[in-house]
């Protein structure tokens, strides 16, 4: 049970363990107890026998303490002459300060002494050259930014936590770091034992290739970065073979909460997040604040493609609005816009602030600038979509692990709502002009929600690296307390539910929700219960013969589905204001 790799090992090893001497150094002597014994102890593949103790992997009492760091050094100094590194290095360098302030004020808030400094992996496969997406090369001339964002705003926040980092962008740096040999069994010892590896979905792939089943050992320590989130079925490699859920980045089947995405919108996997670049040194603050507002409107869109048959949209935006843009192209733009080309981050705030309003064009997805503009005090136009955008039936998302419906350009902007951020329907020429007087009408503040701060990104961090384990079957945290049991209605699914009575999700409560004593304890009576890995809702209630369904696979629990017939039984918990992250009780 949760070995499902274990009988067809145990099958390999009595045919094949004289292939490799490094099997009896291992103690494997061809007796079925010595293949468990390996199998369960050496790799992880099947349950270790009972009444053996399986060393741990790291000694904890060698760690020492981790102290929030006042500087950068170190860091620089590793990340100087790796080409990979370089837009990363750039970003991290022009917010240091900020960094090192939001350490300094995190440490007054909360007691950030009494923890261990952990060794940690980041290894950003996308940044490779072996995966060959030119992310890196591309980053200066105006290629997608959202990623290396992210990417440079973990690095900072591990290095200021005073975690020991190593970075890798090839895969002779993995090579290097797990001290990998060719043979087929796992290397005695990775010459540093890591305790978490961060990664993305390229980057996982590379390191299952290094490490073959030995990179079993390590999998609950895995964090996968992952922008738009993978649910459930489709990270079940089976199930999406099943059901046909065809994906280049599915299957993996991790526990869904090792999938850390850019925004808050998948209460299966864990919300990392990034850091919107708006505190900036005080001189540049101070160059700012001297900047006037201008009836002036700046389009979110570096890529001239992107406004293709946008036309008559802007052209209802200009009939009150200087028009502005930072676009690759301007042969392909309306001529009555002003282009300034593809900048740096410092004058594209000076833009912002010289503006009254950000227009989104509908595309790109879920990036970083519209929150840019809104903590610079310019409200952001954020164009529906409908029907909602998903890899059912929008090019963009094919082939991405999840069928999540986005109904905006921006649903996180969308939950903010106005006077920052105004909904349109980029077709009707009223619903535009409705929206750009609100916005001439009023003056905003800037706003940044908390959990895009520095600071706010520490804190989230901290507590993940500190209190999510994954690794342990216990259950731990968030704490129990926390857990708001919502019987959901029919053909609702617990996203919903738990959305509508002011909750969220938290699927770390679904093995406890999957018991029937645990259940009477929340007024549910299963009457008759069964246990099955048919379906993504369960637990759930059938109110006809007050029945209880519970799941059997635990990688099949899911925030996101519903049935038609069936009460879904949620695990709901409250969340901090600004750092939906983390319950009340979770700091």
């Amino acid at each position: 049970d949760g070995f499902p790799e274990c009988k067809g090992k145990i099958k390999w090893m009595k045919d094949m363990w004289q292939t490799d001497p490094c099997y009896s150094s291992y103690g494997v002597n061809g007796s079925l107890c010595s293949f468990l014994i390996y199998l369960s102890e050496a790799e992880s593949w099947c349950p270790v026998l009972p009444g053996r103790v399986v060393p741990p992997v790291i000694e904890e009492d060698v760690l020492e303490d981790a102290a929030v760091r006042g500087h950068f050094e170190g860091l620089h100094q590793f990340l100087h002459n790796k080409t990979e590194f370089r837009w990363i290095q750039q970003r991290i360098k022009s917010m240091e300060e900020i960094w090192l302030e939001a350490g300094r004020s995190l440490s007054t808030k909360y007691n950030l002494g009494d923890r261990k400094a952990k060794q940690v992996l980041v290894h950003p496969g996308v940044l490779t050259k072996e995966a060959g997406l030119k992310i890196a090369e591309n980053a200066f001339s105006g290629g997608p930014l959202g990623e290396l964002v992210q990417w440079s705003d973990l690095i900072s926040s591990l290095h200021v936590l005073g975690h020991h980092l190593h970075l890798s962008a090839s895969l002779p740096s993995l090579n290097k770091f797990f001290g990998t040999q060719t043979g087929g069994c796992p290397s005695r010892h990775s010459l540093v034992e890591p305790n978490l590896i961060y990664t993305d979905i390229i980057g996982l792939r590379q390191i299952q290739k290094v490490l073959k089943t030995s990179w079993i050992k390590y999998k609950c320590i895995i964090r996968v970065l992952d922008s738009f989130g993978t649910e459930p079925d489709f990270n079940h490699a089976d199930w999406a073979k099943k059901f046909n859920l065809k994906s280049p980045f599915g299957g993996l089947s991790l526990t869904p909460m090792q999938f850390y995405t850019m925004f808050p919108h998948t209460p299966d996997n864990t919300f990392l997040g990034f850091v919107v670049q708006h505190q900036l040194s005080l001189e540049e603050n101070e160059k700012l604040k001297s900047i006037q507002r201008k009836k002036q409107a700046l389009i979110y869109g570096k890529s001239a493609t992107f406004w293709k048959g946008k036309k008559s949209y802007l052209d209802v935006i200009h009939k009150y609005l200087d028009i502005h843009g930072t676009v690759d192209n301007s042969t392909l733009i309306p001529n009555y816009v002003t282009n300034h080309g593809i900048i740096k981050g410092t004058e594209v705030q000076t833009l912002l602030r010289q503006s009254k309003v950000f227009v989104g064009l509908s595309f790109p997805y879920e990036g970083p600038a519209p929150l840019e503009a809104l903590a610079n005090g310019c409200a952001f136009l954020n164009p529906r979509l409908k029907p909602p955008h998903s890899s059912l039936n929008t090019e963009f998302f094919k082939g991405k692990p999840t069928i999540r419906e986005v109904t905006s350009q921006h649903p996180y902007a969308e939950e903010i709502g106005e006077p920052y951020v105004w909904m349109v329907d980029m077709d009707n020429q009223t619903d535009v002009e409705r929206a750009i007087t609100a916005i001439l009408n009023r003056t905003i503040q800037p706003y940044l929600p908390y959990e895009f701060t520095c600071e706010g990104m520490l804190q989230r961090v901290n507590v993940l690296i500190e209190k999510q384990d994954l690794c342990s079957p216990a259950m731990s945290w968030p704490p129990l307390s926390a857990l708001q049991v919502v019987k959901a209605e029919v053909g609702t699914s617990c996203k919903q539910a738990c959305r509508r009575a002011g909750l969220i999700c938290e699927p770390a409560f679904f093995p406890y929700l999957n018991n029937a004593n645990n259940l009477a304890s929340h007024n549910i009576a299963c009457q008759t219960s069964e246990f099955s890995d048919g379906h993504l809702v369960f637990p759930a209630y059938d109110s006809t013969r007050e029945h209880c369904l519970f799941q059997s696979d635990s990688l099949l629990y899911s925030c996101v589905r519903s049935e038609h017939s069936l009460n879904r039984i949620c695990p709901c918990r409250d969340y901090i204001k600004d750092q939906v992250a983390l319950c009340k009780a979770c700091l």
